[in-house]
């Protein structure tokens, strides 16, 4: 079912930029488009412009209506396509989404779904999600909205771009972003949610005493339809909102900090994060967000000072570490930044960054064994990591790694290996050129050396010479078809001309050879990287 949403979004986005849309107005029913004007919007306004004079004193009253108006925009249109199917989230217990949820499922309310607004051109258009999210919802439903949002706009159209199930999102810290194209089409919502919904009562029921599957199910009351209560709904939003306390505002603050984040607006993101550090002084993820954006402004003191504050509050927090040891770092204070990578590595030995990182600043101060050490442990957790390569390679020169390749080729000058062999030394010292030159050689001498093409590829690769390298390894492969590692790598190149088909198709074949050989780590890792191609590094692919 995943591959029919894929493919009905694609063609989705083909109509969406003529405007041969599918409107449907009926309540409950499934529509491409919803448009909502007149007394609808009017109400949706009013109850806007109450939420920004409450918290004018947060931000300007018309930012804060725009960001609440965009909010309501969306949940609009998954109520009125979802209807009974799904109810609001009680205003009374949450602020922005009951920790970041604006429905759960009717029948089930352990079954989040958060609503994202966006207005953009289709192909630029991103929405993003954050790992609380994830962790929360069940589902994430982007709406695009046509036109800007603002006071006067007296009509506005909004498609439901799509959605994604959250189960489908490998994220553990942080944020990611998504277009329109990574989406599933937004047909399948309603489809999708019910199969959840049965395979939890089914997990659930198989739990419980024979007896209890018998029981009646309590009958649901019927509800009105949304442009019924809409005027009443939104009233007691109100109320509940004005009977909110310094724990809503708090939460307000971070909103819109991280807003101004994700903008760039670093200065205004820290003003948001001091007024919600006054409310909630204890809160370690606000000094690391603080952290954050003194980094971005190049204020490494004070990025550092944040970062020891989060540490402060929760002392395994491996990931505030890293962060101050780049700020310090930054600051030229090379032997406290290892000893921060070092403390984060403790945590958690499994990221290769902070691998990397360490390596780095040994190298600064001489420690070139140690650079090595770590660059070689950050491969192995990530083989993609190309910096990784080359800076070990870095370090090989720093110890005096001089290979007498060159003595070797004197000797036989048809030694193709020879070639090959000081190719690889020269790439790994960052000679690229000379690198391309000597398997060049190797290849004329040998034109079935398929591993002097491979080499070679690598070295056309760091160059930016991506059309050359997918050349080298077909080369390579019609030499050698059975040679995983060409198809893997020609994949890689492929991801960096946005070929994506051609990267499945390369890493699904590295991966049916790694099978037949036996690699199951390189087997695990191609497989982990051909589902994170669906959704851009983050998303893989669902069985529905």
């Amino acid at each position: 079912m995943d591959y029919l949403l894929r493919s009905l979004q694609s063609d989705f986005i083909k109509r969406l930029t003529t405007g041969c849309l599918l409107h449907c107005e009926t309540e409950g029913q499934y529509s491409e488009l919803t448009i909502i004007s007149g007394e609808r919007l009017k109400a949706l306004r009013e109850f806007c412009w109450l939420m920004a004079e409450k918290y004018k004193r947060v931000s300007p009253v018309r930012d804060v209506f725009i960001s609440y108006l965009k909010g309501k925009l969306g949940e609009e249109v998954v109520k009125e396509r979802l209807a009974d199917f799904i109810t609001e989230v009680d205003y009374e217990k949450r602020f922005g989404g009951d920790g970041k949820i604006d429905f759960t499922l009717t029948s089930d309310p352990s079954v989040g779904i958060e609503v994202k607004s966006r207005h953009g051109s289709i192909d630029r258009v991103r929405w993003s999600i954050s790992s609380e999210e994830v962790e929360k919802n069940a589902v994430v439903v982007c709406i695009l909205i046509q036109e800007e949002v603002n006071e006067a706009q007296s009509e506005y159209h909004l498609f439901l771009a799509g959605f994604l199930p959250t189960r489908m999102i490998k994220l553990k810290t942080g944020k990611i972003s998504f277009g329109i194209d990574q989406l599933l089409y937004g047909g399948g919502l309603w489809c999708y949610l019910e199969q959840l919904q049965s395979s939890i009562n089914y997990n659930f029921s198989r739990q419980q005493p024979l007896i209890s599957k018998y029981h009646l199910p309590q009958e649901m009351p019927s509800k009105p339809t949304n442009n019924q209560l809409i005027k009443s709904s939104l009233q007691t939003d109100v109320d509940n909102y004005l009977d909110s306390d310094d724990k809503d505002l708090n939460l307000l603050y971070m909103k819109l900090g991280e807003e101004y984040f994700d903008k760039g607006e670093y200065v205004n993101a820290i003003t948001n994060y001091n007024q919600a550090l006054q409310l909630n002084p204890n809160n370690a993820d606000l000094y690391y967000r603080r952290g954050l954006a003194h980094y971005q402004l190049g204020d490494y003191e004070g990025a550092s000072a944040d970062y020891s504050q989060a540490i402060q509050r929760n002392l395994h927090d491996a990931k505030s570490y890293n962060k101050r040891g780049l700020a310090l770092y930054q600051l030229g204070r090379f032997e406290e930044a290892i000893d921060d990578y070092t403390q984060a590595i403790r945590i958690n030995p499994n990221v290769a960054i902070a691998y990397k990182n360490r390596a780095e600043a040994r190298s600064h101060i001489g420690d070139n064994q140690g650079a090595i050490e770590d660059y070689t442990q950050a491969i192995k957790i990530n083989p993609d990591y190309a910096d990784a390569y080359k800076n070990r390679g870095i370090s090989r020169y720093l110890l005096g790694y001089q290979p007498g390749f060159t003595q070797a080729i004197k000797i036989n000058p048809q030694d193709a290996n020879a070639y090959r062999n000081r190719g690889n030394a020269r790439s790994d010292l960052g000679d690229y050129e000379g690198a391309i030159e000597d398997y060049t050689h190797a290849i004329q001498i040998n034109p079935n050396y398929a591993d002097a093409y491979y080499n070679r590829v690598n070295a056309r690769s760091d160059l930016g010479d991506y059309e050359g390298a997918i050349e080298d390894y077909t080369h390579a492969i019609q030499i050698n078809p059975n040679y995983a590692d060409s198809y893997y790598n020609r994949g890689n190149i492929r991801l960096e001309k946005g070929d994506k088909q051609g990267v499945i198709e390369d890493f699904q074949k590295a991966a049916d050879i790694y099978r037949k050989e036996g690699k199951l780590e390189a087997l695990k890792d191609t497989q982990a990287r051909i589902l994170d191609l669906e959704i851009e590094e983050s998303l893989d692919i669902l069985n529905f």
